[in-house]
């Protein structure tokens, strides 16, 4: 039982770390961003560090040959002018710059495969970037529009098929007032017609009106009025 008990405790543990991944994956989607941004921004200096120094050691290949050519320049003038002791150490020298020339040659073709095997992986990484990015802006407008669709917690404000479902009660209740107060005119027959036909000037008047009220005080007063000549 108790064994039961544990897994069941884990089950609820992973079920609820799944949960709080749904819940929160646009955020921690935004968090990786901004982390494998950062990381290709590094990736991207740091190659960039690495072309520059490839360029510095084209720099120093092409530095050393110059010396040496100078070099052997002035060794063949020396060994002309009958000085073989300065065209021996001319001779030394030039083949220390040889020597560290094939060496910067070497490390050079070396860290050549290196920088482009770099270059490659960048490029790659910045591609995936922007297909990560696009991803994220595609996922934020479809998790917008689920959120318009469907309440994920009891706290959140009010859906699209809540609103709607309020402006049908509202229709329905406006519906019902309407048959109401049709149904009260139905239930005094006669009085609703009457009146239209007493506004249109078929027969007699059943309210009183101003000039009615004149008369009468005026056959109150004796002051009936005369008829015209």
């Amino acid at each position: 039982m108790l064994n039961v008990f544990r897994i069941l405790a884990r089950g609820a543990a992973a079920r609820a770390g799944e949960d709080l991944f749904d819940r929160n994956a646009l955020l921690i989607l935004d968090q990786q961003i901004r982390e494998t941004r950062a990381a290709l921004e590094r990736s991207r200096r740091a190659l960039a560090v690495a072309i520059a120094g490839d360029r510095a050691e084209a720099r120093r290949i092409d530095e050393l040959e110059a010396r040496a050519r100078d070099l052997e320049a002035r060794a063949i003038a020396a060994l002309k002018g009958g000085r073989e002791d300065l065209a021996g150490e001319a001779a030394e020298a030039i083949a220390e710059l040889e020597a560290e020339r094939d060496a910067v040659r070497a490390a050079r073709a070396r860290f050549s495969a290196e920088v482009a095997r770099i270059r490659g992986a960048v490029a790659d990484a910045t591609r995936r970037q922007a297909e990560l990015e696009r991803g994220r802006r595609v996922a934020a407008a479809t998790e917008a529009a689920r959120r318009l669709g469907a309440r994920t917690a009891p706290c959140e404000a009010a859906t699209l098929r809540e609103a709607e479902a309020t402006l049908a009660r509202l229709r329905t209740l406006h519906a019902e007032a309407a048959d109401t107060e049709a149904a009260l005119d139905e239930a005094a027959p006669g009085i609703g017609i009457a009146e239209r036909l007493e506004r249109e000037g078929f027969g007699p008047s059943t309210r009183p009106s101003g000039g009615a009220v004149l008369d009468r005080l005026r056959r109150e007063a004796g002051l009936a009025q005369q008829p015209s000549a």
